[in-house]
């Protein structure tokens, strides 16, 4: 009996090794879209009154939880009856990131006029404020939910073939890292001016190491947010590309001697524009 009972945590430590495994190689691969996630979130929970910041991201949090849990049980139903929904699923959501990407690039080679609706900061009461705040955390959870899509399916993807309970608890845990990691690391980042304000305030001498710190903090938070922003734009890219290039097969094949990254972001960065072009040709017809 006591032999059966170690027989059976050894199976148990084996499959927990596997899962580890398997969720370290799901990580690896949905990096790319963590890191837009990050961008994105960083930008979306900046911009409110110090005091609202963390709250903010508390609430885009618990929405990015619920997702989660919307998501999760409907991708393991796919897979358990229909497995071929997962690539459909991947495939259109490539496309999507691939149109979000190269948007991103137009939209810095050609810049809109959006200034003007940031005028007269001053004279937007403190309803008006409530509104703006309530629109820009369901415009996070919106995106929150297109990227968690791709993050599970994308995770699920590496486990397809799997026993079900190994995909659940590889998909589970990539999940939960996509957002305790990713909104702990955006609480850092968005707090990072405040920190700095706090270190500025502690020595009151000209030239002092904290004051020197504090500024520095300070004046890197726009920068990282903006470096941020381009990194995940370049990560979308190449995301989509890797999708397309390893789930269409004439892809695949395509310039092999060229280095992976280079063809996924080319074809990433052609199927964006391709779909640009069709979105604001279907844009321009419903205008008119």
């Amino acid at each position: 009996m006591a032999s059966g009972f170690f027989v059976l945590l050894d199976d148990i430590a084996a499959i927990m090794d596997d899962v580890a495994a398997m969720s370290k190689i799901a990580t690896k691969k949905t990096a790319g879209i963590l890191g837009d996630d990050l961008a994105v979130n960083a930008e979306k929970a900046s911009g409110f009154l110090s005091n609202r910041e963390l709250p903010v991201l508390w609430a885009i949090t618990k929405g990015s939880f619920i997702n989660k849990l919307i998501i999760l049980p409907i991708a393991f139903l796919l897979s358990a009856f229909f497995p071929p929904a997962i690539i459909i699923i991947l495939v259109l959501g490539g496309l999507y990131l691939a149109y979000e990407g190269a948007e991103k690039i137009f939209e810095f080679l050609f810049p809109h006029s959006h200034e003007k609706k940031k005028k007269v900061i001053e004279t937007i009461s403190e309803q008006d404020i409530e509104i703006q705040e309530k629109q820009k955390i369901k415009s996070a959870i919106i995106t929150d939910f297109i990227l968690s899509v791709e993050i599970v399916i994308i995770a699920l993807g590496t486990v397809i073939g799997k026993p079900i309970s190994s995909q659940v608890m590889v998909v589970s845990v990539v999940a939960i890292i996509a957002t305790v990691g990713v909104y702990g690391i955006v609480a850092l980042i968005v707090r990072m001016d405040e920190v700095g304000y706090k270190l500025i305030q502690m020595n009151v001498k000209q030239k002092s190491l904290s004051k020197t710190i504090g500024t520095l903090l300070v004046q890197a938070l726009p920068k990282v947010i903006k470096s941020l922003a381009v990194i995940g734009t370049i990560a979308l890219i190449l995301v989509a590309g890797g999708i397309f290039v390893h789930n269409i097969d004439f892809l695949h094949h395509l310039f092999p001697q060229i280095p992976a990254f280079i063809t996924e972001f080319f074809v990433g960065l052609v199927f964006g524009i391709v779909a640009l072009l069709v979105v604001n040709a279907i844009k321009k017809i419903m205008n008119k």
